[in-house]
């Protein structure tokens, strides 16, 4: 169960643990491969409408998600937003049934799914990353971002902060009686 900022997070197969920080939630992260940044937990999809919306995806757009997770991120740029797409995914498994997911509503042409590590992947294409990782994570790619993206691109993180960066925009939003937030961030805005 999770409820967002200030809420609980009961995944215990991953290892989390919570940790009250004022009024958000910071959570401590215990995974047995260290290149994994987040559990497996998917946005709700209003919230993956409101992050492509809000990073003003354009169709031909090449768009990222890192961690990838069962591909509705990607499927919704690809679908509703005309763009291409590559969402990475680092657990085998949930990378097979994305895969999967994708051939079958014809999306092949326009998203791939890479399985493989984000800390590891070349985003110098990208317009957009999406993320939905824990801060912890979000530090860990900061600098590879700032090295691989363009000065347009953007980046839209949800529940998520990336520390050290001035978002051009937050939205809050609640679904279901859960908060979420989304963070959007500009390459060009940021401190090197």
């Amino acid at each position: 169960m999770f409820r967002g900022f200030g809420g609980l997070l009961s995944l215990p197969v991953f290892g989390l643990a919570l940790v009250s920080a004022g009024s958000t939630t910071a959570f401590a992260q215990h995974f047995t491969d260290r290149d994994t940044l987040a559990p497996v937990y998917p946005s709700p999809q209003s919230v993956v409408d409101q992050m492509l919306t809000l990073a003003q995806v354009q169709p031909g757009e090449m768009v990222y998600d890192l961690g990838c997770g069962d591909g509705r991120i990607v499927i919704a740029a690809a679908q509703k937003f005309k763009a291409r797409a590559v969402g990475i995914e680092i657990r085998r498994e949930v990378y097979e049934r994305t895969l999967a997911r994708v051939a079958m509503l014809g999306l092949s042409d326009q998203v791939k799914i890479v399985l493989g590590n984000a800390l590891r992947y070349d985003l110098s294409p990208a317009d957009v990353v999406t993320l939905y990782l824990l801060t912890s994570s979000n530090e860990r790619l900061k600098p590879i971002l700032l090295r691989d993206l363009k000065p347009s691109a953007r980046v839209v993180s949800h529940d998520f902060e990336i520390r050290g960066w001035k978002p051009v925009t937050t939205h809050r939003m609640v679904v279901d009686g859960h908060a979420h937030m989304i963070y959007l961030y500009r390459i060009a805005s940021q401190p090197r």
